[in-house]
């Protein structure tokens, strides 16, 4: 999607909607208390992570969204109700969200290999978000692995 308006209610909607759901979701004296891995990132990394993965999501989503409404933009719309998602689960509900991330990586990888020949920009644009999922999909497991109640 060339047009820049376009570009900028994708922007819009991705940024606006991720950075207002980690406002409301942040983390609290549950996720505080909880036992986490050797690798899990300092607090103050995710939200400037986030935000550039929404600008590169927001940009792939407008080209999709520009080269018509098919499988493509139906997979990235996929990706954004699950990233939307997991975090009032995890942080509100304090339910693992385990099973969220996985399917959002498997979208993410969909997306990616859906891409790749039709328009490898935004193919290309999805790999750091690939990146960064499949860590957070590890670190959610760790949490939960270090964290199940005895029986």
């Amino acid at each position: 999607m060339s047009d820049p308006l376009g570009v900028a209610v994708f922007l819009a909607v991705t940024i606006g909607g991720g950075l207002a759901i980690g406002f409301v979701t942040r983390p609290d004296a549950w996720y505080a208390g909880l036992a986490k891995p050797s690798f899990n990132p300092p607090n103050w990394l995710f939200a400037p992570v986030w935000t550039l993965l929404y600008v590169l999501i927001a940009l792939a989503g407008a080209r999709s969204y520009g080269q018509g409404l098919g499988v493509a933009f139906g997979l990235w719309v996929a990706q954004l109700a699950l990233n939307f998602a997991w975090s009032p689960v995890f942080f509100r509900l304090h339910r693992p969200a385990l099973a969220i991330v996985a399917a959002l990586l498997a979208v993410i990888i969909a997306f990616i290999v859906q891409r790749w020949a039709a328009d490898l920009t935004s193919a290309l644009l999805f790999l750091p978000y690939a990146c960064w999922v499949a860590f957070a999909t590890l670190l959610n497991a760790s949490i939960v692995a270090l964290n199940r109640s005895p029986r």
